[in-house]
């Protein structure tokens, strides 16, 4: 029997492997703080409330690729906040002390902790230098809802077999000078976009203790101006 050879038809080509979208790529710190621009822009525009650009800015820190930091922003818009995001400058750094003269000797606000606790927290008026001694206990100094009535702000910070913790909010200008006697001493510099804002100085020694300044996320100076309205007109 005579067999009739056929041509074999090409196999198809495999396909090929897609290259991964955009969103599936794992986002930067430059990504973050892109989105996190726009929230602020849609926060002073009144397009979001301070509620939900806490939440938002939550999301963006816990965001791993573009692709989770592309909801937080798809209903806003972005050209204007892009476009100045690309071309801005990087801001001038806050002096690394007080300016001479600013701060007074004298400290305007005082919180002793002897084995017990002490706090300033909430809607309080920040002076220019606050005192804080904790000596087998607690300080807490939260300047995340506080009104700023000076760009700059002195902390004296002692801590003796005791803790203070201090929190700012994240748009500010945050400086650290001290140290740690078998103790620990913690300041996360923070230089803000505004040459405006204000710039918070924390001084201190920890024997055997702990003294630590970092930002709240979310919390932002401008983001309680029109909550802060009323109560200023008081």
């Amino acid at each position: 029997m005579d067999l009739q050879k056929r041509p074999q038809s090409p196999e198809p080509a495999a396909p090929t492997a897609q290259a991964n979208p955009s969103g599936g790529l794992r986002a930067s710190d430059a990504d973050r703080d892109r989105v996190a621009d726009i929230l602020r822009e849609a926060l002073a525009e009144g397009r979001l409330t301070a509620d939900e650009h806490a939440e938002r800015v939550e999301g963006v820190y816990r965001a791993k690729t573009v692709g989770d930091l592309e909801p937080l922003v798809e209903d806003l818009p972005r050209a204007a906040s892009e476009d100045s995001y690309r071309r801005r400058t990087p801001p001038a750094s806050a002096p690394s002390r007080p300016t001479a003269g600013a701060i007074p000797a004298e400290a305007d606000d005082n919180l002793v902790a002897v084995l017990s606790s002490s706090a300033r927290r909430g809607r309080w008026r920040v002076g220019r230098r606050t005192h804080a001694y904790a000596i087998f206990g607690n300080v807490e100094i939260d300047l995340s809802e506080a009104l700023f009535e000076y760009q700059q702000v002195v902390i004296k910070a002692v801590s003796v077999f005791g803790n203070v913790e201090i929190t700012v909010p994240e748009n500010i200008s945050l400086r650290g000078s001290g140290g740690g006697v078998l103790g620990n001493f913690e300041v996360d510099t923070l230089d803000s976009p505004d040459p405006d804002a204000p710039v918070v100085f924390v001084d201190g020694v920890a024997v055997l203790g702990n003294i630590e300044a970092k930002p709240r996320r979310g919390r932002l100076v401008r983001d309680l101006q029109h909550k802060l309205r009323k109560y200023l007109d008081h």
